[in-house]
């Protein structure tokens, strides 16, 4: 009994941490069985957001939900994908750790553990070695269960060695949850003084705690899963490539540019995903402000050769090449 104890006790540790067993490799089949340990948080969080119910809802708190959401897309999207997976851009080790850290307040673990998995994404995009794909899998396995399975609690450190040389960045990856839970605190506390200072607002600590983080956090969650589900399944395809990613609008429209993914995985390594004028892509245009005022520097875009030089699937977009911008 002392030893169940102790083994579930030091299990809970690493997992604080996120520190893989030492020594332990698991068969294919073991590899895609849900950690239940990882899975639990992830249910208690949809759970907590019928918490609505008893704390109600204000235009403040769904205000602050909505801020948060576009706010933390931007740091998944500009800061995790666009710089940790594909180094579209530079910028300073100190606002490098800083993006970071504003990454880890999404509550999708951290920028070293999401490049590793993103890069092992790429390199074998709707194959059977794809992480999160579809095509291999099934939809919901694509979308959610995926980053629930024992195979991926670890990062795959050989694909990011380059942000393993970086110590701050190794430390925060055992703590990537703190960002996380002292946002969700930081809320609950500001309702807490709007209760007291602004009567008025009709919020507290637990509705802007519910309504203003819990909510936008999941549907930051199902926002950023669906451009492994959503697009790559439904959607134009512009460019030949190796996998099935897709053109969707809707989904470019939740993520702040994402959803333009056939042009991703075309040109993987390009900061602008929206090549033409209709496509839009705000994180293109966040990228483009700071760097407007030397936050980040050499953003990567795509040269002209290069774009007429890519093979194109001209019937499934029925529109003019002519229409494309730069």
């Amino acid at each position: 009994m002392i030893d169940a104890i102790r083994l579930t006790a030091m299990r809970f540790a690493r997992w604080v941490v996120n520190e893989s067993p030492p020594g332990v490799t698991y068969s294919n089949k073991e590899a895609l069985e849900i950690d239940w340990l990882r899975a639990t948080p992830f249910a208690a969080i949809h759970l907590g957001c019928l918490f609505a119910f008893a704390t109600g809802v204000s235009a403040t708190a769904v205000s602050l939900g909505l801020f948060l959401y576009v706010i933390r897309m931007f740091f998944i999207t500009a800061f995790y994908h666009r710089y940790f997976s594909h180094r579209a851009y530079k910028v300073s080790r100190l606002t490098q750790f800083v993006m970071a850290v504003l990454g880890c307040t999404c509550g999708q673990r951290g920028p070293v553990w999401w490049a590793g998995h993103h890069r092992k994404h790429h390199m074998s995009s709707d194959q059977p070695d794809d992480p999160h794909s579809p095509k291999v899998r099934g939809f919901w396995f694509s979308h959610t269960i995926w980053f629930l399975t024992r195979g991926t609690f670890g990062a795959p450190t050989n694909r990011v060695r380059d942000w393993l040389y970086f110590p701050e960045l190794r430390f925060l990856e055992k703590v990537e949850w703190l960002p996380f839970i002292t946002l969700g605190a930081a809320c609950y506390g500001a309702g807490e003084v709007l209760a007291l200072q602004t009567p008025a607002l009709g919020t507290s600590g637990a509705q802007m705690f519910v309504v203003g983080f819990l909510w936008s956090t999941v549907l930051l969650y199902h926002a950023t899963y669906s451009t492994n589900s959503i697009a790559h399944q439904f959607g134009s395809r512009r460019f030949v490539t190796s996998d099935d990613s897709r053109n969707n609008g809707w989904v470019a429209l939740l993520t702040l540019g994402e959803g333009w993914h056939n042009n991703h995985h075309c040109f993987p390594a390009s900061a602008r995903q929206g090549l033409r004028r209709w496509e839009l892509d705000p994180t293109w245009w966040g990228l483009r402000a700071l760097a407007s005022v030397g936050i980040v520097r050499e953003l990567k875009t795509i040269s002209p050769e290069r774009l007429a030089s890519a093979q194109r699937i001209e019937t499934y977009t029925g529109r003019s090449e002519a229409s494309t911008s730069e």
